[in-house]
């Protein structure tokens, strides 16, 4: 059988990924914490004929031909969520405030799956393959991608690829389009100090609470009053915290929040809006505010012609889906922007909507991820392979 030739191949690994995919959920690990997960992996790579490694603690790098170079990466998440599981499902999480509920456990069940297709046809491809399982995609310490990139992942590999679920996207659908198809993320944390004192004498006091009600408030004109109708961005306010006490007005107040744009321009502006509205707020409110921006995951920016790759494969697949550019790009962030920012690369989504029903969004509680799309995730991973290997190795 040619390697190019693995629908059977994939549809008879199928109901043991399933398996696979749900003792992950059921096992969720946060951020840098994914011990028993690279352990799941390493296990199963080494009985595919891998030499697995680790790579940024928790994480697992594999390369189908030690010692090559390697011409294409592919990449998956290994991390889940501090989310306490609302579903009933047989396979929900064990561990209390922590779940899959962004669709990791797919992702790396989708990546297995392409290594045991590559293990079966090794000798047959034409170029390397390196396979990248990522640790704390979620933002633990920065990102997992970045300390991936800076321990050598990506040494020699010529593209990179990655995938997500996306419930906003019709099932089966493939979306991905050239350029910025991620924002840029930043945080913000803002303290406001004031004068506190008696809650029945407000007169005598600048309080910290009224003046952090005004901010929230002033904050929603940054992007509506602040940047052109055709720009995109995001000013939320996550958290505000102020008080003990019922009967007393605190002498400080705390928020935080997070910025998204999609750079350059638009971001510098979003900043100065956002200083401009604080300030002008605490002068008229009679309180001091401090303001910190803090950047975390760069814009994740799609080669154009690893972004031409991903879509004529879906085309060539899947002509029946609903493939292209639609809904993109999105102001949720990712920190495959590193490994974008190091080689060139491309990330997609595969759509998990289902018609006519309310499917959970990533981060919801109730969300799951659709076994359906272990197959379509595999096919589309070797199906780039084919595309790219014989012309980069």
């Amino acid at each position: 059988m040619p390697w190019t030739d693995v629908s059977q191949r994939v549809l008879a690994l199928l109901p043991e990924l399933r398996e696979v995919r749900h003792d992950i959920h059921k096992h969720p690990e946060l951020g840098f914490e994914e011990r028993r997960t690279q352990e799941v992996v390493m296990t199963r790579l080494r009985e595919l004929g891998y030499a697995p490694r680790v790579c940024a603690e928790t994480g697992v790098l594999a390369d189908l031909h030690e010692g090559d170079t390697p011409s294409v990466a592919l990449r998956c998440d290994l991390d889940a969520l501090p989310i306490h599981e609302t579903t009933d499902l047989p396979y929900r999480s064990v561990h209390d405030g922590v779940a899959h509920k962004c669709g990791h456990d797919g992702h790396t069940t989708i990546m297995l799956g392409v290594a045991a297709t590559l293990a079966a046809t090794r000798d047959q491809l034409p170029g390397n393959v390196r396979l990248l399982f990522q640790p704390a995609e979620e933002g633990a310490r920065g990102g997992g991608a970045r300390v991936m990139v800076e321990e050598g992942a990506l040494d020699g590999v010529r593209e990179v690829y990655g995938l997500h679920n996306w419930p906003g996207f019709p099932k089966g659908a493939v979306r991905v389009q050239p350029g910025p198809v991620m924002a840029q993320v930043d945080s913000f944390y803002l303290t406001l100090t004031g004068v506190g004192g008696h809650g029945s004498q407000p007169d005598r006091c600048r309080d910290p609470i009224v003046a952090g009600a005004q901010v929230v408030t002033a904050i929603q004109t940054v992007v509506s009053r602040g940047i052109g109708a055709l720009d995109s961005g995001v000013v939320s306010v996550g958290s505000f915290r102020a008080g003990e006490a019922d009967n007393v007005i605190p002498g400080e107040a705390r928020m935080t929040g997070t910025i998204r744009s999609l750079g350059g321009a638009t971001r510098d502006r979003i900043f100065a809006r956002l200083r401009e509205v604080v300030e002008g707020v605490a002068v008229g409110m009679g309180v001091q505010a401090d303001l910190v921006i803090k950047a975390h995951y760069p814009v994740l920016v799609n080669d154009d012609a690893c972004a031409a790759t991903v879509l004529r494969v879906a085309e060539r697949l899947f002509p029946e889906a609903e493939n292209g550019a639609a809904g993109l790009p999105l102001l949720a962030s990712e920190d495959f922007a590193f490994f974008t920012e190091k080689t060139a690369g491309a990330y997609f989504f595969l759509g998990a909507g289902v018609p006519d029903a309310a499917t959970p969004g990533c981060h919801h509680p109730d969300f799951d991820f659709d076994d359906d799309l272990i197959e379509r995730g595999i096919r589309m991973f070797l199906g780039i392979l084919e595309d790219r290997l014989a012309d980069i190795s």
